[in-house]
This record gives C-alpha cells, sequence and structure tokens, in this order.
C-alpha cells in the first residue's frame, strides 16, 4: 500500500501571534494562529504545527488557549512543540487538544524524556524536532542545535536521531537552520542522510520557496513536507503544493 505524502504547515507562535523570520531572525508578524490554522486546514492540510518559539520566556497559559482553540476547529492531527519539559506537560498539552508534541532543548538535555513520554503515551505521540545546522565539526557535517537554532551542541544530528527513536520518538521533524526561511529550497542532502538512518517518518522542514521544491523532498526520502512563510504569505495554497507533487508522480491525500 503506497503511504500518502502529508503537507503541513507550521505556524511559528510567539506572544499568541505567528511570527516568521529568515534563520530564525528578525520575526515579523504573520497573523492569527487559529485564523490561520482554520484557513490551512479548509485549504486540505493533512497536519497542522505549533511550534511555541518564545515557549521559555512567554507566559505558557497563551499557548494552551490557543491549541485548545485550534483543537476545536480542526479535525487533523495537531502537533504542539516548544518549552516541552516533561511527560506532565505532554500530558496538560494532549488534554488541551493536541495529538502529537514536539520536544527539542528539553530532550537533549536529558535524553531520558523521550523515554518518560513514550512509556506513557506511545512512540506516535513523540516528535522529535531536530534544529540542524550544517558544520565540519560533527561526523556526519550536520550538528544539533537548541533554542531555534541560536545555541550549538556537540551532538551530531544523524547521532542523536538514531538514539531518540531508540528510545521511542515515533517522527522525526527535521529542520534546516542554514536554508530556513530563505526560500532557496529544502536541504536535500540532510533529508536523505536522516532518511538513511530513521525507522520511522521524516518531516522535511526549511527552505520551501516555489512550488518545484517540495517533490525532490519527498524524492531525497521525506515522507512530509512542511512549510511556513510561503503559506502565510499567499505565495502558494497547500492546494497547489498537492497538485504540484501529484503532477509529479507522488501520492497525496
Amino acid at each position: 500500500m503506497t503511504v500518502a505524502v502529508r503537507v503541513i504547515p507550521c505556524l511559528d507562535v510567539a506572544n499568541g501571534r505567528v511570527v516568521k523570520g529568515v534563520n530564525f531572525l528578525n520575526l515579523q508578524d504573520s497573523g492569527d494562529p487559529v485564523e490561520l490554522a482554520s484557513r490551512y486546514y479548509a485549504q486540505g492540510a493533512d497536519e497542522i504545527t505549533f511550534l511555541d518559539v518564545t515557549a521559555t520566556v512567554e507566559d505558557r497559559s497563551t499557548m494552551y488557549d490557543i491549541v485548545e482553540r485550534t483543537a476545536e476547529t480542526l479535525f487533523i492531527p495537531l502537533t504542539v512543540g516548544g518549552g516541552v519539559r516533561t511527560a506532565d506537560d505532554v500530558a496538560r498539552l494532549l488534554s488541551h487538544g493536541a495529538d502529537k508534541i514536539g520536544v527539542n532543548s528539553a530532550a537533549i538535555r536529558r535524553p531520558e524524556l523521550i523515554d518518560d513520554i513514550a512509556a506513557r503515551f506511545g512512540a506516535q505521540v513523540i516528535v522529535l524536532s531536530l534544529d540542524v545546522l550544517r558544520d565540519n565539526s560533527a561526523p556526519s557535517g550536520f550538528l544539533v542545535t537548541t533554542h531555534g537554532g541560536r545555541e550549538k551542541t556537540t551532538l551530531d544530528a544523524l547521532v542523536w536521531a538514531r538514539e531518540a527513536i531508540d528510545r521511542g520518538a515515533g517522527e522525526l521533524l527535521v529542520n534546516s537552520i542554514d536554508a530556513d526561511g530563505t526560500k532557496a529550497g529544502f536541504d536535500i542532502e540532510l533529508i536523505a542522510a536522516m532518511r538513511e538512518i530513521s525507522s520511522v517518518p521524516v518531516i522535511a522542514s526549511g527552505g520551501a520557496g516555489q512550488l518545484d521544491h517540495f517533490l525532490p523532498a519527498i524524492t531525497a526520502g521525506a515522507d512530509a513536507v512542511l512549510a511556513a512563510s510561503v503559506f502565510h504569505s499567499g505565495t502558494f495554497t497547500v492546494g497547489d503544493v498537492k497538485r504540484a507533487l501529484s503532477e509529479g508522480g507522488v501520492t497525496v491525500r
């Protein structure tokens, strides 16, 4: 059976608003998250991803409210990431309507967090968010970063992804910091490298700028494609992406 490729709009949320920048810097307001999520749902989005980009300094209750209001209007999976530090945080987000939870910085600090979440809720709930930077100090040439790409670790991205899968991560959200917001295309080499080591679905993120950028990401091994600014700006719709993929011979929902 051929599994349909998913198209996932991503909403980076700060202080209750959707924001977008280039390489995670110079964030601009892009609108109301609930409104945008509803628009993308109407366009045929397969999932919606919320990333709380200022979770460490922001009042968390804002995000719980947004998740709850969004979940009431959508009938597709909703993934929420940012500021998740404990299995109790996961429980709270799930109780507010999230379907899957993205983990990054806290899991790097304490990898057992992945084991905790998997044991309590199942691997299908865990999306490992990988903010990856090209760096020759890593054996694979790809290094993991934290804090929205602002802080380097010493972790090789492929080694860390493999460990996280072994611990119970059910999906990899692979975001190229180098490509993020540049609209120059996905990092195909990174996607292919992740596909090679991953036994779970790989979501390609970072760099989408044109309709013809999506097919190469799928060809490289991505199971889903994620984009933000091209949807927020109205450059094209989710439906446009699905048509382009379908014309390229890819099965879409």
